[in-house]
């Protein structure tokens, strides 16, 4: 398959490393040499010093023979332009991102594809998704539904108070437990456990379920006593910071503290007259204080700088806050912020990164994750008549080392499996596997 990727930034360069390990023909191209000097040369792929809305340069870089063309610089205009130059010269599939959400309402998808323009993606409102999903629960990490809701994904932290502690997992239930367990995050280790692994502290522990047994799991992982949320604050008054107030559940109240007073003026103007926005900095901790912190169950921070967003959780913690939230751009920054142990963690560039893989999987794929701690993907494949994996029962197919299957719906009802599930056409099946190795699913459900 052959890749274009236009925009050498945070998206583009996360996407291209991901996709370079994979076998594909991925180019990079950006009108800035000192980004893709950066990229190295241990990569396998094409650098193309040319600006993405160069008809030239789009032909140096072969965009007449790609199968996906995919702009994401910062400058949306660029983006929605270099499509259209992209899909005239030949390309056959484009994405663009965007900034602005009027763009993805259902009315402007067909005028936007006769321009060229066939798909389009909102890194900041994918984020402010999964803010909200977040901080649903206190008790979570991750929160991920599958087809509405029949089938969820739970990750959440292990702690002294869990009740499955150092037990092998073939001793947990039985055929009949009502979740699944599809992986374990230890340290700098994510596993697919098998009935001999066991739970340790500290874990983060990934279960695929259905909505009946989440209190179920709440108990087992000694979280009966968290706080429902019902108070959020945010620190930074961001898009996502505006999207994620737009999108907040109705019994949640919500505040924004910002410290530029002409952003907070605008941001009255965003945001629904319930949401309370604070000239001043989140990170003073009298203010806090001043604004009731110590009655807040959610801190999210979501201004521009990882650093700040992870140390204004530490002080959140500090504080007594049972939930936090950082958004933290910095790759590099993700491993120590779980170290520290400051709650969930969002990253624009996993999120963008994993809708826009979906696009270049052959197989019929309605939704891929990737889980921001682990080195591990979510994707939920829909079972083709006379695809492999319907030959014969779970424990026969062969699925590769590092793969599992964590459920399944069937007619609209979420389904725990065994190694004796036989999967019928039609199916909805969730897969968990380490690494990017959804592509080498494909040949199951085909």
């Amino acid at each position: 398959m052959k890749i274009i990727i236009a925009g050498a930034g945070n998206v583009g360069t996360h996407l291209a490393k991901l996709l370079s390990g994979e076998k594909q023909d991925i180019i990079l191209m950006d009108e800035d040499d000192e980004k893709l000097e950066k990229m190295g040369n241990n990569l396998d792929l094409m650098l193309v010093n040319y600006s993405p809305t160069s008809i030239n340069g789009l032909k140096e870089a072969g965009v007449a023979g790609a199968d996906l063309f995919i702009a994401v610089t910062p400058d949306e205009s660029r983006n929605m332009t270099a499509c259209m130059l992209a899909t005239n010269l030949g390309a056959k599939k484009t994405v663009a991102r965007i900034d602005n959400y009027e763009y993805l309402l259902p009315k402007n998808k067909e005028f936007f594809a006769k321009l060229g323009v066939h798909s389009l993606i909102y890194p900041e409102m994918l984020a402010a998704r999964e803010i909200v999903d977040a901080v649903k629960m206190s008790w979570i990490r991750q929160w991920w539904e599958f087809a509405g809701g029949a089938l969820v994904l739970i990750g959440t932290k292990m702690r002294e108070t869990a009740e499955i502690l150092n037990v092998p997992l073939h001793e947990l239930g039985g055929r009949n437990i009502p979740f699944h367990l599809v992986a374990i995050k230890r340290g700098n280790e994510t596993i697919i456990p098998n009935g001999n692994d066991s739970i340790k502290l500290n874990d983060i522990v990934y279960f695929t379920t259905t909505k009946k047994y989440i209190p179920y799991i709440r108990k087992i992982a000694g979280k009966e006593n968290y706080a429902d949320i019902r108070n959020v604050m945010i620190m930074g008054g961001s898009r996502i910071a505006v999207r994620t107030a737009q999108y907040m559940p109705d019994y949640m109240r919500t505040k924004i503290i910002e410290c530029d007073f002409n952003r907070c003026n605008r941001l009255t103007e965003l945001v629904d007259d319930d949401v309370m926005v604070i000239n001043g900095d989140g990170r003073d901790v009298e203010l806090l204080l001043e604004e009731g912190i110590k009655n807040i169950e959610a801190f999210v921070a979501l201004t521009g700088s990882s650093e700040t967003n992870i140390l204004a959780c530490l002080a959140a913690k500090r504080l007594g806050v049972t939930k936090t939230v950082a958004e933290v751009e910095n790759v590099d920054y993700i491993s120590m912020a779980e170290s520290l142990d400051i709650g969930a963690v969002i990253n624009k560039k996993f999120i963008a990164a994993s809708h826009i893989y979906q696009m270049m999987l052959d197989a019929d794929v309605s939704n891929v994750k990737c889980l921001t701690f682990a080195n591990a993907d979510v994707a939920e494949f829909t079972v083709k008549g006379g695809s492999r994996i319907t030959k014969a029962p779970i424990k026969d197919i062969g699925l590769p080392k590092g793969a599992t299957i964590g459920g399944l719906i069937r007619n609209g009802e979420g389904i725990m499996v065994t190694g004796n599930t036989q999967l019928q056409e039609g199916d909805h099946v969730v897969v968990f596997c380490l690494g990017m190795m959804i592509k080498k699913l494909e040949k199951y459900f085909n």
